[in-house]
């Protein structure tokens, strides 16, 4: 399997594959396709996973793309202005843990299950849902990135305070919680929130830049309503 990012402002990976080898995806995540490409749509991991991943916001059928010929071509796009990341898998022999929205595809060897936080309150507080999902396996991952993406490596106990929705993944290692942003006068003039995402180290962690979600609020907001 070959790899190109193409574009910059809402980019596209193109994979090419050969004969045997897949890609998979959420329902409707492919941009366009050459011939020798065959797709199927399923609850992938059977029923209970995909009802899990319901939970964390991403579709519970799964489009897969396998390739018939040699040199087929198949790619996917993000969904809003940012980047794209790949992330060589056998690299991150423990996996990583994905936040809401930064899957977007991978090869047909990645296992992406739902991932329960370890302490509710992140789970009910963190913004992203009490469910986050894992990857884990030998092959390419892609992450879609709000705005610029961000890597940090956590020291054991180093801590790292985040906006709510700029994390993207973390190692397993990480330790994650939610903690309420202090002061009344922060939490009501402050304009960040009432909580925020605390990770703690060994491991790595992945930001982005832009959290689409708040700027998209923050477009609505200036729009005139009707009277």
């Amino acid at each position: 399997m070959k790899y190109e990012i193409l574009g910059k402002t809402v980019p596209t990976v193109e994979v090419t594959l050969n004969k045997g080898e897949g890609m998979y995806t959420q329902s409707g995540g492919m941009a366009w396709q050459t011939e020798g490409i065959k797709m199927s749509t399923n609850a992938r991991g059977g029923v209970m996973k995909s009802l899990g991943r319901m939970f964390t916001g991403e579709s519970i059928f799964m489009s897969s793309y396998e390739a018939e010929v040699d040199e087929a071509k198949v790619a996917f796009a993000a969904t809003v202005p940012g980047d794209i990341m790949p992330l060589d898998m056998s690299e991150q022999p423990a996996g990583m843990v994905l936040q809401k929205g930064a899957f977007l595809c991978a090869e047909e060897t990645i296992e992406l299950k739902a991932e329960f936080t370890k302490k509710f309150s992140a789970g009910l507080f963190g913004g992203e849902g009490f469910i986050l999902q894992k990857a884990s396996g030998r092959g390419m991952l892609f992450l879609e990135i709000d705005g610029d993406p961000v890597i940090k490596e956590l020291q054991a106990g180093e801590i790292l305070k985040v906006d709510t929705g700029n994390v993207v993944a973390f190692e397993p290692s990480v330790k994650y919680e939610i903690e309420t942003v202090k002061g009344l006068g922060n939490i009501f003039l402050g304009g960040e929130g009432l909580f925020l995402t605390r990770l703690t180290g060994p491991g790595k962690v992945i930001i982005q830049s832009q959290n689409f979600g708040d700027f998209a609020g923050r477009i609505a907001a200036l729009i005139p309503r009707g009277n």
